[in-house]
């Protein structure tokens, strides 16, 4: 099933001049991929302390973008600009996790949206990663299966955060979404786990 995270080499494309002078400026890939953990922390925090008002939701889809760029910009540094460290692999794991966490648990505060079904979602997801990082552990590559990968939860959470800075009513219908959202990250992890296992049962 196609995801968003398909089109990551035609973005990478577009962002490979900006991480060139990025390089040369002295950037580092760690420093981006805390820049990226810093602006979700702030965006997720802004819609904690509001979540009545309407500028945190309508941040969110801008804010999830930045965090998509940033999290290409980082991974083309390290592997185009011989970046990659022990610590940068360490820091780009657990900052994708602190990062879901802390941008999506705060919709549980928001008028409308089932508290429940959003924390079933960030619990998925965060299974979801592990189920990926895993396949590292039995020998497998790191796997970003979906159907409902990173790219395709900053998708939905952006899209229900500009509905709702919109004026959009949450409700009945947000329940069902967030229901099918749980239903294929359950098939996410499921994917992962098989490709790994299928990926080393192939292995020379």
């Amino acid at each position: 099933m196609p995801t968003i995270y398909d089109i990551k080499p035609a973005f990478q494309g577009l962002l490979r001049p900006l991480v060139v002078r990025l390089a040369a400026a002295g950037v580092t890939a760690n420093q981006v991929t805390m820049a990226a953990a810093v602006l979700s922390c702030a965006a997720g925090g802004a819609l904690a302390w509001r979540p009545q008002s309407s500028w945190p939701l309508l941040l969110m889809p801008a804010v999830l973008f930045a965090r998509m760029a940033l999290n290409a910009i980082d991974g083309m540094l390290a592997r185009e600009h011989n970046m990659k460290s022990p610590l940068g692999g360490i820091l780009n794991e657990l900052s994708d996790v602190v990062s879901d966490a802390a941008l999506y648990l705060p919709f549980a505060l928001v008028p409308g949206l089932s508290s429940a079904w959003v924390t079933a979602v960030v619990l998925l997801a965060i299974v979801s990663e592990m189920a990926g990082v895993v396949a590292v552990q039995i020998g497998a590559s790191r796997r970003y299966d979906g159907p409902l990968g990173k790219s395709d939860r900053a998708f939905l959470f952006g899209l229900l955060g500009l509905l709702g800075g919109l004026g959009v009513a949450f409700g009945r219908w947000t329940d069902f979404v967030l229901a099918v959202a749980c239903l294929l990250l359950v098939i996410t992890i499921l994917n992962r786990s098989r490709k790994a296992l299928a990926e080393i049962a192939t292995a020379p």
